[in-house]
């Protein structure tokens, strides 16, 4: 063999193996870009809920090939919260984690989340008209500060219950308005009946009624607002009913079902979510309902409330992209439906709401339908940094009135200082 063919011999072996080593290569590159990204959720969905979220992620995974959603249930939504809040100092934080919207604002503060003004603002993202499809209540938790924090998921609106057949034995009519509720009191009071149970705190119907006057706690541009005349006179109301015993606080019963199913309580206001609660623990025979809340001074409202899906501030760019992917498939119009049918929550988009589908399922759910009419009456409260310290503090100023009877202008008087503080130390 001559020098020369040697050369071209040795030449070939070695682009043999370049070619070969090129071949692997292009290969472990394309095995790699085959490989999806994995978007890890966080949830504090459980029993039923739980088996309805497995399978809303077992249908996205299987419409896509880009991502690969995996869930891990972190007990309640305080667990859930807690568990958050220590990954982000260990940052093991998941991709997406499941928040109500007042959290988000405590979160963004402390770097736990990031926005989501690329993704919804992109070409991927939401024109327009899929804005305006979204519920305003629902649309309006997703901003803080004016940035897209949070995507709306797990839906819910304050309504109220009734036992038809305690209402049927005295010949009253379901109640449309408050001044309703105060006529029809005296006539079941004779027979140690309340006509209304509360949850273990009024808050939420309280806030109900100054929204129905025009009246918001803590408005969108921090202005406090809390001990306006409007919400003593809503709160003297309410705690005028408790003292006379028309109403029913629910103490340690907590939502107030035991007293409701009991009989002890004609009527109950509890979220649409809850539905189920009362079905398993109502006994047979009784016969009752679901209604819009009634109507305050002329309008009604009734506050949103449920749990969003966040970003957190650990994705990646691929990471944001499929968490996204994520969020927009659950609040399909389709997917939306999907989720309230199989648990109780409501729709969040308009379509979904209005859909052949969905009115099937109230059809044979009547029970699901005040929920449904509820909707254009709902509203979410302007979500701000310390917010979680305010509900804490309403809380406790609802329990003084309650327990204490402290005076309604008192307990708000103080209620706005501490809110004063509370914003101020938030800046």
């Amino acid at each position: 063999m001559n020098q020369t063919f040697k050369k071209l011999a040795v030449s070939s072996a070695v682009m043999v193996m370049t070619f070969a080593g090129i071949s692997v290569s292009l290969t472990n590159v394309v095995s790699a870009a085959k490989k999806p990204t994995k978007i890890t959720v966080w949830h504090a969905m459980n029993g039923v809920y739980n088996d309805a979220l497995k399978d809303e992620v077992a249908d996205f995974n299987a419409s896509q090939k880009d991502y690969k959603v995996e869930i891990t249930g972190q007990g309640d939504y305080t667990t859930l919260n807690q568990k958050v809040m220590a990954a982000a100092k260990s940052k093991t934080l998941p991709t997406v984690a499941q928040a109500t919207y007042t959290q988000v604002p405590d979160y963004a503060k402390n770097g736990i989340v990031k926005n989501l003004d690329q993704q919804v603002k992109g070409k991927q993202g939401w024109s327009k008209k899929d804005l305006k499809n979204i519920y305003p209540g629902f649309l309006a938790q997703t901003k803080y500060k004016g940035h897209y924090y949070a995507m709306p998921f797990s839906a819910s609106v304050r309504i109220m219950l009734y036992n038809k057949t305690l209402l049927d034995q005295y010949n009253l009519s379901v109640p449309k308005t408050w001044d309703d509720i105060q006529a029809m009191a005296p006539t079941l009071a004779k027979d140690g009946i309340a006509t209304v149970g509360f949850d273990k705190s009024y808050d939420m119907e309280l806030n109900g009624l100054m929204h129905a006057v025009g009246v918001e706690g803590v408005d969108a541009k921090g202005k406090i607002h809390i001990d306006d005349p409007k919400a003593v006179k809503a709160a003297d109301m309410l705690n005028q009913l408790l003292q006379q015993g028309y109403a029913k606080s629910a103490g340690s019963d907590m939502y107030g079902t035991n007293n409701f199913v009991n009989g002890k309580t004609a009527l109950s206001f509890t979220s649409s979510a809850g539905i189920a609660a009362t079905k398993q623990a109502a006994p047979d025979g009784m016969e009752w309902g679901t209604a819009v809340v009634p109507s305050y001074q002329g309008k009604t409202a009734t506050q949103f409330a449920g749990n969003n899906l966040v970003l957190t501030s650990q994705a990646n760019k691929k990471q944001a992209a499929g968490a996204f992917a994520f969020m927009k498939y659950v609040m399909s119009d389709k997917e939306t439906v999907k989720w309230a049918k199989a648990t109780g929550y409501l729709p969040v988009t308009k379509k979904g709401a209005a859909s052949k589908d969905y009115k099937k399922y109230l059809q044979a759910n009547p029970m699901a339908q005040a929920g449904s009419n509820s909707l254009k009456y709902g509203f979410s409260d302007p979500a701000f940094t310390g917010f979680q310290e305010y509900r804490n503090q309403l809380l406790a100023a609802v329990d003084q009135m309650i327990t204490k009877q402290t005076p309604a202008k008192d307990a708000l008087k103080t209620l706005k200082q501490q809110t004063q503080k509370i914003v101020k130390e938030a800046k």
